[in-house]
């Protein structure tokens, strides 16, 4: 029910491997729940970089019979899943993006969040510059050509010093693979070798698990690392230990797969304990504990296994339907929704229902299946949630909604519970879902809980603010 939230984006490289396109496509698809919208790849022979891109999933983009993975084929490349957070879900905003600069050839390929994409675009366009996308991605290119910046000796480095924001990175150039991490690691990216020796980098670990490559470690804040025909090399960008880590805590949450394992510890193991804390914070006497799948299924378990109230799948997720919050349009989510869950009424007809979810974001989607379990016969609904409420909007790549159009904003939980219309609610609190973390609790982003934002936004942010800026243009010159 989680659905109005919308994905960042996934990453997948790979060096030194015959099957490297394959393998980049096969980790594409493992990381599909991170971006629907378009798919991509770029690869290099050492000398020339080829890039693939297209609207729709990875095996859409890149269909059976085509022939495009033939074309590509090299032993390095890297891959891309999108979920639109600066810019339009159009073709020209697909990724890797490939530029030729004084340098040579560069593929980019980049989930987060540039806040400060629009002011640097707005520079570079006043000295000239011309855009080809509306995403933030294209403003790293353009960064790596300006000439102060591609003659310096640690050039990489003094580049991604001027931005500002959520950012984990893949560089592809013609022989290697450059992945960095901003200074906060406030998204994943992780580092793996497969059984014949090849380096793998992908946003989650179970990108790993599908082409044989054994976790070896993340990529540390302010990190750059450099995958070559001499293997791993490591260099900063940033002083180890002057920054403290803002890990987005909602990737364990809700984005991320079970199968998982970042930000040290794995995703299915942190969401059991989320249920169990839950189950503590908000106890009910009721007869059958119902997860919404997939994200609130380990959490749901957790919460049965706790309040010893039987567990069961009353909500059936239908896997050709998509995840929900992916589509761009409400109404397109709205129709998605009915696809994706079927209530099983046996399940909850005539029971006292506990239905566990991740999170609630707008809620309309979760009222819609608050009512399908009443027509379905529930006699009692007891809405629990294993995050605190979302109040505030995120701009580190997850494209929330508006405060305004936020469920939690300016509503109490009998509000909330009224609007959902459940017989009760009851969110985890921050507290508590911060003690279910291995790691400190500085060491987390909850701004979209707590609303303190560990990177300062001195700016309007929009997703649409660059093309906006075009219209506004195009308007002033008629």
């Amino acid at each position: 029910m989680a659905s109005d939230k919308k994905e960042n984006c996934g990453l997948f490289g790979i060096f030194g491997d015959p099957e490297a396109v394959h393998k980049a496509y096969f980790g594409l698809h493992s990381l599909q729940h991170r971006g629907q919208e378009s798919a991509g790849i770029a690869s290099s022979d050492g000398e020339l970089i080829q890039c693939y891109a297209g609207m729709g999933m990875v095996r859409r983009v890149f269909r059976s019979g085509s022939g495009i993975l033939k074309k590509l084929s090299n032993p390095i490349a890297i891959g891309h899943v999108r979920y639109s957070t600066t810019g339009s879900s159009t073709a020209v905003n697909c990724q890797p993006l490939l530029a030729e600069y004084s340098r040579g050839q560069v593929a980019v390929a980049h989930n987060g969040n540039l806040i400060n994409a629009s002011l640097l675009r707005d520079e570079y366009e006043a000295h000239g510059s011309i855009f080809k996308s509306t995403n933030d991605t294209e403003v790293i290119i353009h960064l790596l050509a300006k000439p102060s910046h591609s003659g310096n000796p640690d050039y990489l480095g003094h580049v991604l010093n001027h931005l500002q924001g959520a950012y984990s990175l893949l560089f592809l150039f013609a022989d290697r693979i450059e992945a960095a991490r901003d200074p906060y690691g406030i998204r994943p990216l992780c580092i793996g070798q497969t059984d014949k020796g090849a380096y793998v980098v992908a946003s989650e670990t179970c990108a790993f698990d599908v082409v044989n490559a054994k976790f070896i470690r993340e990529v540390e804040p302010g990190e750059i690392v450099r995958l070559d025909k001499d293997g791993l090399h490591s260099s900063f960008f940033v002083k180890p230990g002057t920054v403290t880590p803002a890990h987005c805590i909602f990737e364990h949450v809700y984005f991320a797969k079970q199968n998982s394992t970042f930000f040290s510890e794995n995703v299915h193991e942190f969401r059991k304990n989320l249920g169990r804390q839950l189950a503590k914070e908000h106890p009910v006497d009721a007869d059958v504990v119902i997860p919404v799948p997939d994200s609130g299924t380990s959490a749901g378990i957790g919460y049965a296994e706790e309040s010893k109230i039987p567990f069961d799948m009353g909500l059936v997720r239908s896997h050709y339907a998509g995840r929900t919050f992916i589509s761009p349009e409400q109404k397109l989510r709205e129709l998605e929704v009915k696809l994706k869950l079927a209530v099983i009424n046996e399940v909850v007809d005539g029971k006292r229902v506990v239905v566990v979810d991740d999170s609630i974001v707008r809620g309309t989607t979760t009222r819609g299946k608050i009512r399908a379990m009443r027509q379905a016969g529930a006699k009692e609904i007891h809405m629990r949630v294993s995050c605190p409420p979302i109040r505030f909007p995120c701009f580190y790549g997850i494209d929330f909604p508006t405060k305004e159009e936020l469920l939690a904003n300016n509503r109490d939980l009998s509000q909330i519970a009224e609007f959902l219309e459940v017989d009760s609610v009851g969110y985890m609190s921050l507290e508590g879902l911060l003690g279910c973390a291995k790691l400190p609790d500085d060491h987390y982003c909850t701004a979209c809980w707590s609303g303190k934002y560990r990177i300062p936004i001195d700016v309007a942010v929009n997703k649409f603010a660059m093309e906006c800026y075009q219209m506004n243009m195009f308007e002033n010159e008629q």
